[in-house]
């Protein structure tokens, strides 16, 4: 291999690694900074008459644009031969945990006070909420097992729990359709755009459902 060949991959390879960088950059500050934001105007009362309810929305719909965002990555990254997007994936994934942990932490803290008695009955009562819970958990386990060494350790068994984020979606598209009264344009659209991530998966999904 020619010294020209070798500098121009090296030259690609610098390239493509400060493209990554700065787009985790941005993916940190357009993530933390807004959440950062939220508390900081509700805790200084200026989120208006009824602060609880933004703070619960606002995390809760964070947390399932980041998944969507992190969904779109693949496709797009393939459509497009981008394949360094991919390296984002893992950050998206865990600032989307990140915001579905504050929503269930402003939910425990504003509306049952850390009652945790009330909270298990409100998860066995309240279907949207069941629905929740049991995406949260499926993000949190896909959050601890993000780590590098995990992910060798876990071998192909990895991947197969990592899929579990298209079932989370479908819960995610489901609790906030449940937890709404009677606006239900804004999930209806939500569950589309999440179908239709979906289904460019679909070969993938199928494959692994008759794997499971």
């Amino acid at each position: 291999m020619s010294a020209t060949v070798v500098n121009n991959i090296t030259f690609k390879q610098v390239f493509l690694s400060k493209r990554v960088l700065l787009l985790k950059i941005v993916i940190h500050l357009m993530s933390f900074l807004p959440l950062f934001a939220l508390y900081f105007l509700a805790f200084s009362d200026q989120l208006g008459a009824d602060p609880v309810k933004e703070v619960i929305h606002f995390t809760g719909i964070g947390a399932f644009n980041l998944l969507l965002i992190s969904l779109l990555l693949t496709p797009i990254a393939k459509k497009y031969r981008q394949g360094y997007l991919l390296q984002t994936r893992r950050l998206l994934g865990l600032y989307s945990f990140t915001y579905a942990l504050m929503h269930l932490l402003s939910f425990l803290a504003f509306e049952v006070q850390f009652d945790f008695a009330l909270f298990l009955g409100e998860i066995i009562e309240r279907p949207y909420i069941t629905v929740g819970m049991a995406a949260l958990i499926i993000l949190l386990s896909l959050a601890v097992t993000s780590l590098n060494t995990i992910k060798r350790k876990m071998g192909k068994s990895w991947q197969k729990l990592h899929n579990w984020v298209y079932v989370a979606s479908l819960l995610i598209a489901l609790h906030f359709l449940w937890s709404v009264k009677s606006e239900i344009i804004e999930p209806g659209i939500y569950i589309i755009i999440t179908v239709f991530l979906l289904n460019l998966r679909r070969d993938k999904i199928k494959r692994w459902f008759k794997n499971k």
